[in-house]
């Protein structure tokens, strides 16, 4: 289906996993300091989490949302690279905090 010159909708069901928060397994290294942090940040309208692949941010997160806060979550890889499937698994992931019908 094409919603604009050059656009596709998507026309298959989203991946469910790409919206699971990841849990925190346990004995992993607390980290105490960038989860203060991460406290301190939310006082903002928007957080970005930024360092290079293998770093533990997915890990870090994880931790810090085990706490039982309310998150939206979208795992994205290359192929999620156009607007309208990357706004959907959005509004998805946005959903599963937000019961919006």
């Amino acid at each position: 289906m094409v919603d604009s010159p050059g656009h596709t909708v998507p026309t298959s069901p989203l991946l469910q996993t790409k919206l699971y928060v990841p849990r925190s397994r346990p004995g992993l290294v607390s980290r105490a300091r960038l989860i203060e942090r991460l406290n301190q940040a939310i006082e903002g309208r928007l957080t970005i989490l930024s360092a290079p692949a293998g770093f533990g941010k997915t890990t870090l997160l994880g931790q810090w949302l085990a706490s039982e806060r309310a998150a939206a979550w979208v795992s994205l890889d290359q192929s999620d690279n156009e607007p309208t499937l990357f706004w959907a698994y959005v509004i998805a992931a946005l959903q599963t905090v937000h019961d919006v019908h």
